[in-house]
């Protein structure tokens, strides 16, 4: 690549020796029986596969051959369809979202061709340019999700910050966002009027339950506790 150094080019979006760097927006999918097609046997496959998975994806594999990991995943999870050949035009109908993760670049081609001709998001395992998506190196504390990506410029630097931002985020802040899950759901059955409970929840984040936890001081509300806040918020 030419280094003709970096400009801002349309839509916020770099660009360098002629080629535009694409500006991700980063985005967290429910894909709870959504169908999900991963093309490829391979361990890059197995990780795409897995990881769909236990989101809850129908997820379809597509590969004459697979991992002794994808097999097992095919075994023990009911929706992990396993279909034994090559892939062909057309296996991407009805699906989500479509991964292509074969050694073949041409193989990889044609996926993305299909995808990009039905509308389908994509991702290009062996080239995430070339797709339409790129999938970030996450950590996960509970209901904490915590995504980093270099825009693939460098998978192996975004597994060192998720390191990095691991030893940052321990077990604390997994209580404390499952305090604010239950403490969130409890006011939404609570208190109809939108006004208030907006109140509510601004009034939830200042309060400095993190520090308590830190602390060891920290005793999970009871819903007599949770009452007697509300009351006392509205009080105020």
């Amino acid at each position: 690549m030419e280094n003709c150094g970096r400009v801002r080019y349309a839509n916020n979006q770099l660009k360098q020796g002629g080629c535009v760097i694409p500006h991700y927006v980063p985005v967290l999918l429910n894909l709870a029986g959504r169908r999900c097609v991963v093309i490829g046997g391979g361990p890059v496959a197995e990780r795409k596969a897995t990881m769909l998975a236990e989101a809850g994806a129908v997820t379809v594999v597509i590969s004459p051959t697979v991992t002794e990991g994808l097999r097992r995943l095919h075994q023990e999870m009911a929706q992990v369809e396993w279909i034994q050949r090559e892939y062909r035009q057309g296996d991407l109908a009805g699906a989500f979202l479509a991964f292509a993760a074969t050694d073949r670049p041409e193989v990889n081609a044609a996926v993305v061709a299909e995808a990009d001709a039905e509308g389908i998001p994509m991702n290009d395992a062996s080239e995430g340019s070339r797709g339409s998506m790129i999938t970030p190196g996450v950590l996960r504390r509970g209901r904490l999700v915590v995504a980093v990506s270099t825009s693939g410029a460098g998978p192996t630097a975004a597994r060192e910050l998720i390191r990095e931002i691991d030893e940052q985020f321990g077990e604390d802040y997994e209580r404390y966002i499952d305090f604010l899950s239950s403490a969130r759901a409890f006011i939404k059955a609570r208190i109809d009027d939108p006004v208030r409970r907006k109140r509510l929840f601004r009034k939830l984040a200042e309060t400095d339950i993190l520090t308590l936890i830190r602390e060891g001081s920290f005793e999970p509300w009871s819903e007599a506790t949770m009452i007697a806040w509300i009351e006392e918020q509205t009080e105020e």
